[in-house]
């Protein structure tokens, strides 16, 4: 992957520093940076964070990557030296929202030297890789990230992240009765699977409002491409009939997270039952875990579903995963909202031609407390134009604080949620039922390219 050469690095900083380009010769460097920078945000449970962070850096910088290229990242020198003291980098996507395809960029390896922070380094970085997003018609950024810091950078945490439910072993495993033998087959996918694994996964993923669309090199890479202790990768199984056929499949983390082993990524054929398929993932799951922490000298004792906030499965094993863990959230950035509401008017159409508001003709007027506001204008139920106006706030249908209509836009918060929320986020009673037509809550649980 290689983008058009940026004319504005290197850049001198001041005080002997330089913002450059990364190339594949800073690769043990800055995976030796980020082993340093990174490892006190890891789970302080998990084994070899160091390694596993080096690992996926070394990754990003190998040259084989499908999104990434030996220079997305931005590093920060301190030329009497020659010490990386800051860095991050940009992982291009393409997501869907309603099967709308978008591009993304994800900024993510965010980090720098203790003794070279309050700078504003990040700052300058992350003005860099904007505008590398912008010019490879990003429409979207997200990152995941420690709370509260990337709203500095024009952020709002918009979107559900991770969510998982755990249980305890081996009481919580079901058990085959002493006649029975297991009813499905899970075994390591390989490369003439992967056609299959795409095409369940996109069909699956419809259920949810926003999702990662991957093309076969990038499902080539996550079976085989990363370094064993790569910290984002994943093994993935075929799930079959005891005849061989497809019934679904399964990803898992080559480890225990903390104690437990779990599933990161489950989805089946169409037809094909949760309730039946299930006990088999989770007794593989207590079989794999007790395998895994052996190999990294780990104790398992818990099996796991991290699939988001809602899924299938979890309809089925609220009685064997009852440990819940709620989702936190990415970091959304839309520089050009207006843009992107355009670029997916499709799916709002087709939402709003659903709802009581079908048809609907007319304009709201929204506010986001600063002098200008927008109006969104709909005849017959289409979304025909967003224009900026001028607009004092009393004069608004509705308002939303900050960049809270992102939670909306991405289907974190409902419109009464935020309401609660912020109290000076409101709308009048028509502009209610638009909006709730045009956004209803529903989570996302985004596997995103790494």
């Amino acid at each position: 992957m290689s983008y058009p050469h940026d004319s504005t690095l290197p850049r001198p900083l001041g005080d002997d520093l330089i913002l450059r380009r990364s190339t594949a010769a800073d690769a043990d460097r800055l995976g030796a940076f980020n082993e340093w920078i990174h490892t006190a945000d890891d789970d302080p449970e998990d084994i070899l964070p160091n390694e596993r962070l080096s690992a996926w850096t070394r990754d990003l910088l190998r040259g084989d990557h499908p999104t990434f290229g030996v220079d997305d990242f931005t590093i920060v020198e301190d030329t009497r030296t020659g010490k990386i003291v800051s860095a991050l980098n940009l992982i291009h996507q393409t997501w869907t929202y309603d099967g709308i395809p978008f591009p993304v960029g994800r900024p993510e390896l965010v980090g720098t030297d203790p003794e070279y922070r309050h700078r504003g380094l990040i700052r300058k970085q992350f003005e860099v890789i904007h505008e590398w997003s912008r010019t490879r018609g990003d429409m979207v950024q997200a990152i995941t990230g420690i709370p509260y810091y990337y709203r500095l950078f024009g952020y709002e945490m918009a979107m559900t992240l991770g969510g998982s439910r755990k249980g305890f072993a081996p009481q919580n495993v079901p058990a085959l009765k002493e006649d029975e033998t297991e009813p499905y087959l899970i075994r390591p996918a390989n490369p003439d699977d992967l056609p299959w694994i795409a095409r369940t996964a996109e069909q699956n993923w419809q259920r949810q409002p926003v999702a990662p669309l991957r093309d076969a090199a990038q499902w080539r890479y996550e079976l085989d491409g990363k370094n064993a202790f790569d910290i984002n990768r994943v093994i993935l199984y075929m799930i079959t009939t005891l005849s061989g056929e497809p019934a679904g499949f399964l990803a898992c983390p080559p480890y225990p997270w903390g104690t437990a082993q779990f599933g990161t990524t489950y989805e089946l054929a169409e037809g094909i039952s949760w309730h039946a398929v299930t006990p088999t993932v989770l007794r593989f799951l207590w079989k794999i875990g007790q395998e895994n922490g052996a190999t990294v000298n780990r104790h398992c004792d818990g099996i796991g579903l991290a699939l988001g906030e809602s899924h299938p499965a979890y309809g089925v094993t609220a009685d064997r995963l009852p440990v819940v863990r709620e989702p936190y959230a990415w970091y959304i950035r839309v520089a050009d909202l207006p843009a992107f509401l355009m670029h997916i008017r499709p799916a709002l159409e087709a939402r709003l031609a659903k709802s009581a508001l079908c048809g609907f003709s007319g304009s709201i007027k929204l506010t986001y407390y600063q002098k200008q506001g927008q109006e969104w204008t709909f005849e017959n139920g289409k979304l025909t134009g967003i224009k900026a106006i001028d607009l004092i706030w009393s004069k608004a249908d509705c308002a939303f604080p900050g960049l809270t209509i992102l939670q909306l836009v991405f289907g974190y918060r409902s419109l009464k949620e935020l309401r609660y929320a912020h109290a000076d986020c409101w709308a009048g009673e028509r502009s209610s039922q638009l909006l709730n037509a045009l956004f209803p809550r529903c989570p996302s649980d985004v596997w995103a390219i790494s």
